[in-house]
């Protein structure tokens, strides 16, 4: 976790709030830096240092995030809720959000109750993976530190940068009393290891919104070459008033690495 300063974090998390209440406005860094009552290039080092992105993508995190919220909740026009996120083209909400979340806006509305079914399925039952990957070079093998009353699945994923707003280049989940998990298939490069507790739930829209799931981040990013082993630990925690939404919608993860795994 980063550690700030209190009144640096409660500024952020009041910039924050101004952004989630005027989605549908013009929002800069200059607008907001003005309103924190700082430089924006001071603005903009205080905002990544508290959430670990720049106030660019938070704000475009935070539009498609409330654009999951307004499909979930009602059968509005896709230029209608674009408009109230503040991406008044149909064309660019649309890009932005299957970008982002891993399909297209519409997709995500009609798929919503049958992922919901899906991932309830793994409730009283074990995710099984191939065990032959294992031993597979790179790899990093996974600890996850919970709450003793958690109760849910734990997504597991391998991101470019610290924010689950786009697609991991490797990723699993655990389930039941399992905390531990291997990522392997991993291409060379840098990346941030996140993981995400979702309770279990009879509503569709708690695994596709989550705000109030548990959170947790390995603290500096991983390297991975050829030949990479690593071992580690990730501590969920209740989510921050600063943590970037999950954008990225990890059921469908799931799916997509469930019937990967079945076609091998």
């Amino acid at each position: 976790m980063i550690f700030v300063k209190d009144e640096y974090a409660e500024t952020i998390i009041q910039t924050i709030h101004y952004m989630k209440e005027h989605l549908n406005e013009p929002l800069t860094a200059r607008k907001l830096a003005d309103l924190a009552g700082y430089s924006p290039f001071h603005f903009s080092r205080l905002f990544k240092r508290v959430t670990g992105i720049s106030v660019r993508q938070y704000l475009s995190a935070l539009r498609v995030e409330s654009g999951k919220t307004e499909l979930l909740h009602s059968p509005s026009l896709l230029v209608k809720i674009g408009m109230s996120v503040g991406l008044s083209s149909p064309g660019t909400f649309n890009t932005r959000f299957k970008r982002l979340v891993g399909l297209s806006p519409l997709k995500f509305r009609s798929t919503a109750d049958s992922l919901h079914r899906y991932v309830n399925q793994y409730e009283h039952k074990p995710l099984a993976w191939t065990a032959e990957e294992a031993h597979d070079l790179p790899r990093i093998r996974c600890r996850i530190e919970a709450p003793d009353a958690f109760r849910g699945i734990i997504y597991i994923g391998l991101f470019p940068r610290p924010a689950p707003d786009q697609k991991p280049v490797a990723g699993t989940a655990v389930n039941l009393k399992n905390r531990a998990c291997i990522l392997t298939g991993i291409p060379s490069g840098t990346y941030y290891v996140l993981a995400a507790g979702i309770p279990w739930s009879l509503n569709p829209r708690d695994y596709l919104l989550l705000n109030k799931s548990l959170r947790g981040k390995l603290d500096d990013p991983v390297h991975i070459e050829q030949g990479t082993d690593l071992a580690v630990t990730i501590t969920l925690r209740e989510p921050l008033p600063y943590d970037p939404p999950i954008v990225v919608n990890l059921p469908l993860l799931l799916f997509e690495k469930d019937w990967n795994d079945k076609a091998r």
